[in-house]
């Protein structure tokens, strides 16, 4: 798990979110996706930089994820 972001099934139904707050990690990336600039995400949700890069460090890493070996489909 990416530090900084938690997953509890009594916090938004167990969703990833900012580790101490409720604020979705789907949320500061759609923002970000859609042109908010980190600086505005941060003033918007109250977050620091830091809590933001946890929420990208952690979209690399789901994005990252592989169900089979290279070699099992190559």
């Amino acid at each position: 798990m990416t530090k900084g972001i938690s997953m509890d099934p009594a916090v938004c139904h167990g969703k990833p979110v900012i580790e101490g707050t409720r604020v979705l990690v789907s949320i500061v990336l759609g923002a970000l996706a859609g042109g908010d600039s980190r600086s505005v995400v941060a003033e918007d949700y109250q977050l620091t930089e830091d809590q933001i890069s946890a929420a990208l460090q952690f979209g690399a890493e789901v994005s990252d994820f592989q169900i089979s070996s290279y070699s099992d489909v190559a």
